[in-house]
């Protein structure tokens, strides 16, 4: 029988990822940080994404949330790993509370705090119910996925849902290829999502 934090059967996260990236409409805002910013414009890169410092850990939900209620006419999708969210659980009350509908939060759970080192977080060896904890706080769709395959299938449907929404994707570590990679320069982005805004 499976656990919460069995990280025995896990999904690649580079594509976990490319899942996401494929379905990625024009106009969607995608926000991601600490190792899905080395990774995501690896995969895809536009002037809507914004790939936030890996050193901002807890920084990607909060973000997108700000993006979302300042551009309600937009789907904005945040890209968070375990090791941020622990470090800022109340934004997904937040989120929940500021009435936005339009937001997504994709959860990357490796039990990792990869970007510093690989150290495993508190919740590695914990069985923490994150699309639980999402529930409770007030979002009207979660889903979880352990299987590339069931991922691939669902996720159109899965993001249609009504949002906010709260995906959880247990994945495995990244490659390590991925993480010596730089983001994209910030002043380079904000121009980019400045123009794309139209601001």
């Amino acid at each position: 029988m499976q656990t919460l934090n069995d990280k025995t059967n896990v999904i690649p996260v580079v594509a976990a990822l490319q899942v996401l990236a494929d379905r990625c409409c024009d106009n969607q805002i995608v926000v991601t940080n600490q190792g899905s910013a080395r990774i995501w414009p690896q995969l895809r890169r536009r002037p809507l994404d914004w790939h936030y410092n890996p050193s901002t850990m807890s920084g990607a939900i909060p973000l997108a949330l700000g993006l979302a209620l300042a551009q309600p006419q937009r789907e904005v999708l945040a890209i968070s790993g375990d090791g941020s969210l622990l470090m800022s659980l109340g934004s997904l009350v937040t989120v929940v509370g500021s009435g936005a509908t339009n937001l997504t939060v994709v959860l990357l759970d490796n039990g990792l705090y990869e970007v510093t080192g690989g150290q495993e977080t508190p919740a590695a060896r914990v069985a923490v119910d994150y699309a639980g904890l999402a529930r409770a706080a007030g979002f009207p769709s979660t889903a979880e996925f352990r299987d590339l395959a069931d991922w691939q299938a669902r996720a159109t449907d899965v993001l249609a849902l009504p949002g906010p929404r709260f995906i959880r994707l247990v994945v495995g570590a990244a490659p390590h290829e991925y993480l010596t990679s730089s983001t994209p320069p910030l002043a380079e982005q904000l121009a980019g999502l400045r123009l794309a805004l139209g601001q």
